[in-house]
């Protein structure tokens, strides 16, 4: 997952433009943004460090500096006079310079969505930080015994016990009920921020000021509902079968517990054969470093940079940092030497090495990804090949038998890994738009309502909790998920050019791209490179030939 930071933050660009005089120009205009440049992207910098430093060590003075630092910039962001000179800028169409554009567009973007009066500004931060800190610093239990996330994925996926698995299952979910009040609290002051821009609800103003279209994505979405539906639906049944023997039950007993991953977003490594096997006493970092330095995208800096392993009080999850947009790009995991682990390392470098290799020569707003989901589709694009059987076979060393036994298999896993992504990005698509439409409404069983909808799980007996405030991105990514999705279908689309336009191949069997430095030439020059240079759709356009389109996605996986 990108930075947190970052995410949290994502409608706040990283540039202060002070007053400028009536009939500005695009001279005067280039003037202001080199000058506040220099004065808000030290800020930056203070608040990525401050947030890395709270991950890490789960402190609560890290976590007051970084509140602070977000109001500081924020307060930037929320001057309304210096929104109007940019509206008027921009209305005026007198900045013509492709570049200039393309930083007025993000100024203006991130100066819409912070025109909020200075106390509703601060009561905003303030409850952002809290929630942050509740949901980061919090430990479930089971039995009375603190556990990890680390700790419940590892149940999760080797216990026998279902007893022991359901209590794995609960923990995971018990720091929703303890941030849940809060959490509606802040949705609601976030909608009242959208509403004093003009925009009936934060969720909303999420998507526009984010250079997207609530239309296009609720046509993208309604498209991969009716396209998945039925291949989600054979491939859960069959499962289904595998997991109720497993347990002893029958398929229609089955609980939310029984899968691997507590939201269900994970395919279970039940199988003919247990992924985790292969990568069973494997450096995972190691595995991941060699691997980018082959295609042509050094990592060793990045990772030296990096926190790694598991401990007490740090964030619990994922994410990469680019802290200063000049080569400070670090990574946060909690490595096993697990399949989902090595997904994670490969992904979350995908992140880092989009923030690494963007063309330093880019004036500092653009040396960024154009969106957020393209960066995603990069971290999605490495990801997928832990459970490349070709990849597998030569980055841990498989014999021809081996690799054998493992391909019909893996590819089974990535299949269904894509196609159950897909039905659970659509749960949280939908909640979000609904949770954002109408806070007061009965959430915990709206969640449960979607659940059983897009994934076909059964919602456990009894009353329902508040577990889904236990999805970290609710709190520190709000209305961003469905961006993961697009990713997805990026990635497919950047997979196919590759393979078919550069290795001029008429089949991807085989690929993992190890070795190629042509896969690291490619992405430098078409996609990491350029940054934020170009509107995200003509990135996509310029580096593929065409707009994204989900057609690449439902071709690879969707059989």
């Amino acid at each position: 997952m990108r930075n947190l930071l970052i995410a949290g933050l994502m409608l706040v660009v990283g540039v202060l433009l002070f007053g400028c005089a009536p009939g500005a120009n695009e001279k005067s205009f280039a003037g202001f943004v080199m000058a506040h440049v220099g004065e808000v992207e030290p800020l930056t910098t203070k608040a990525n460090l401050a947030y890395w430093d709270a991950s890490t060590t789960g402190n609560a003075e890290d976590y007051d500096k970084l509140g602070r630092l977000q109001l500081k910039i924020r307060q930037i962001y929320s001057n309304p006079r210096d929104f109007a000179l940019l509206k008027e800028l921009r209305e005026s169409g007198v900045v013509t310079d492709s570049r200039l554009a393309r930083q007025l567009d993000k100024l203006y973007y991130g100066y819409l969505t912070n025109q909020i009066p200075p106390k509703l500004l601060e009561k905003l931060v303030d409850a952002d930080t809290k929630v942050q800190e509740k949901y980061n610093t919090y430990r479930g239990e089971i039995d009375g015994k603190k556990v990890t996330m680390s700790d419940i994925y590892t149940i999760m996926t080797t216990e026998k016990d279902v007893r022991t698995r359901e209590l794995a299952w609960r923990a995971s979910k018990q720091v929703g009920d303890v941030i849940v009040a809060d959490l509606i609290e802040l949705v609601k002051l976030r909608n009242e921020a959208a509403g004093k821009v003009g925009f009936d609800n934060y969720h909303t103003m999420s998507i526009v000021a984010s250079e997207q279209s609530i239309e296009d994505l609720d046509r993208i979405f309604a498209e991969l509902d009716k396209l998945t539906k039925k291949p989600f639906a054979r491939l859960k049944a069959e499962l289904d079968g595998i997991l109720a023997s497993s347990y002893g039950i029958a398929p229609a007993d089955l609980m939310p517990w029984h899968y691997h991953d507590p939201f269900f977003q994970r395919t279970p490594l039940v199988y003919e054969l247990d992924l985790d096997v292969y990568y069973k006493d494997k450096d995972i970092r190691k595995l991941a470093e060699d691997y980018y330095a082959s295609v042509g995208l050094p990592v060793d800096d990045i990772l030296d940079r990096s926190d790694l392993y598991d401990r007490e009080g740090k964030y619990p999850h994922a994410f990469s940092t680019d802290i200063d947009r000049r080569g400070d790009v670090r990574i946060l995991c909690n490595l096993q030497d697990t399949e989902r682990w090595a997904e994670t390392i490969l992904h979350e470098l995908g992140h880092a090495v989009y923030s690494k290799y963007h063309d330093r020569e880019e004036p500092w707003l653009l040396r960024e990804p154009p969106h957020s989901f393209t960066t995603e589709a990069v971290a999605m694009f490495f990801g997928r090949l832990s459970r490349n059987a070709a990849w597998m076979q030569k980055m841990l060393d498989l014999t021809d038998a081996r690799r054998a036994e493992v391909e019909e298999v893996s590819w089974k896993y990535l299949q269904f890994q894509q196609v159950l992504f897909a039905r659970w990005a659509m749960v949280m698509y939908d909640f979000e738009k609904q949770l954002y439409a109408d806070p007061d409404q009965d959430l915990n069983n709206l969640w449960w309502r979607l659940v059983e909808k897009y994934q076909l799980v059964k919602r456990p007996p009894g009353p329902v909790d508040a577990g889904w405030a236990s999805k970290l991105h609710f709190t520190t990514a709000p209305c961003y998920y469905h961006n993961y999705m697009l990713g997805e279908l990026f990635a497919s689309q950047l997979h196919h050019y590759f393979v078919h336009k550069v290795m001029k191949l008429e089949s991807d069997k085989n690929v993992s791209y190890v070795d190629d430095q042509r896969l690291g030439k490619y992405l430098r020059a078409g996609v990491l490179g350029p940054g934020a240079r170009y509107h995200w759709n003509e990135m996509i356009e310029r580096a593929t030939g065409e707009p994204l389109t989900p057609k690449y996605f439902v071709e690879q996986f969707v059989k």
